[in-house]
């Protein structure tokens, strides 16, 4: 798919991301369970998992819509991205719990260092870094034995409906060996999302078995959870 055919413009992308950290925090990850191990991060956006992952062991890569686009405007944006929803986080602190973050300023370092981690790796290995667009990934069945999915399904439940919910999941599946995981499970107001129940009956009909897990990051209230599928 060429730029032309995505029709999105780099300004309605938000390029944020997550460090390694945050991410073995949110996902109850070990090094061990990565180690040897082909990972899919969708949509992975700026985050820094994949660098990490990929040097620790893992084969690790990331898909995004964002990496249709050079690594230079990709940078340029996370700077502006995070200038941005640094100034808005002042505004809407109550939101949050500051316990892994104590600041706004030790929030911005670690969203700057992701960025910084992922633009120097996708620099170095761009094969690392996918272009695509769900509910359809350009990757063959089973191609990874994990696949980890953070602040998109789920996150905006009021914008993209059911059935693409559903498309994408099973995307997610069939391009997944053995367990899917998906942080978190609320929208932008912080409450669980509201079809859950049908998403999970539905793939529990695909054979997969689904299980909500309480994790140990919670920086949104109410994000302390996640989506663990197995499939059968």
């Amino acid at each position: 798919m060429s730029l032309e055919e995505n029709r999105l413009d780099l300004s309605r992308i938000v390029f944020i991301g997550r460090t390694y950290e945050e991410y073995m925090t949110m996902f109850g990850l070990s090094e061990k369970e990565l180690k040897g191990r082909t990972v899919l991060d969708c949509p992975g956006g700026a985050c820094a998992f994949t660098a990490r992952a990929n040097a620790l062991g893992a084969q690790a890569v990331s898909a995004d819509i964002a990496y249709y686009y050079p690594p230079l405007s990709l940078e340029e944006k996370g700077l502006e991205d995070i200038r941005h929803a640094m100034d808005q986080m002042e505004k809407a602190r109550a939101g949050f719990k500051w316990d892994y973050f104590s600041s706004v300023a030790e929030l911005r370092a670690h969203r700057s260092r992701a960025l910084e981690e992922c633009i120097a790796d996708l620099k170095r290995y761009p094969d690392r870094y996918v272009p695509a667009v769900l509910p359809v990934l350009p990757f063959e069945d089973e191609r990874f034995d994990l696949t980890l999915s953070a602040h998109f399904l789920f996150m905006y439940g009021d914008r993209l409906d059911y059935d693409f919910h559903l498309k994408s999941l099973r995307e997610l599946l069939r391009v997944t060996r053995n367990e899917l995981r998906i942080y978190p499970l609320v929208g932008l107001s912080g409450e669980r999302y509201g079809k859950m129940d049908d998403l999970l009956a539905q793939i529990a009909e695909d054979g997969c078995t689904a299980e909500e897990v309480q994790v140990p990051y919670e920086f949104q209230k109410g994000t302390g959870r996640m989506l663990r599928i197995i499939k059968g």
